[in-house]
């Protein structure tokens, strides 16, 4: 049987509100939402906030994790949801994220992981890595 070991999303945020992104304590709580809403345990929560703007947070989930990045002067939010396991949804996760950090667009990519998703072109050890060799990440619905 071909099962992925976890699904990752990428997820690109655009057009959100500057004072959600340069507060820290919204964007912990937006991550531990996010945990819940797909299911996923969080062990550990850590975030920083940066001068003069800019949080970064990152959740280790029993599954695996979620990270946050986000840009509030250009209004973006780069953020991945990893989860191992059969009994975690990462969509729902990204679903969340959209609407509690109010992107005006954003985008969505899934990539399935792990040794049965084994890519057709796999990069022998004595190869550079100079180029991606595993297979392009698909986005799904336009709707995180």
């Amino acid at each position: 049987m071909n099962k992925a070991t976890g699904n990752h999303c990428i997820l690109e945020l655009y057009e959100c509100p500057f004072e959600l992104l340069d507060d820290e304590q919204f964007i912990r709580r937006t991550l531990n939402r996010a945990a819940e809403a797909s299911g996923s345990t969080l062990l550990a929560l850590t975030s920083h906030k940066f001068s003069p703007q800019g949080v970064t947070a990152l959740g280790l989930l029993a599954e695996s994790h979620i990270s946050i990045h986000t840009w509030p002067e250009t209004g973006y939010v780069a953020a991945d949801v990893f989860t191992c396991g059969t009994h975690c949804d990462p969509l729902k996760a990204c679903r969340l994220l959209v609407e509690r950090l109010r992107a005006g667009r954003h985008c969505r990519s899934v990539m399935q992981r792990g040794p049965a998703i084994l890519p057709r072109a796999t990069r022998s050890p004595e190869q550079h890595m100079d180029e991606d060799t595993c297979p392009q990440m698909h986005s799904l619905s336009p709707y995180g």
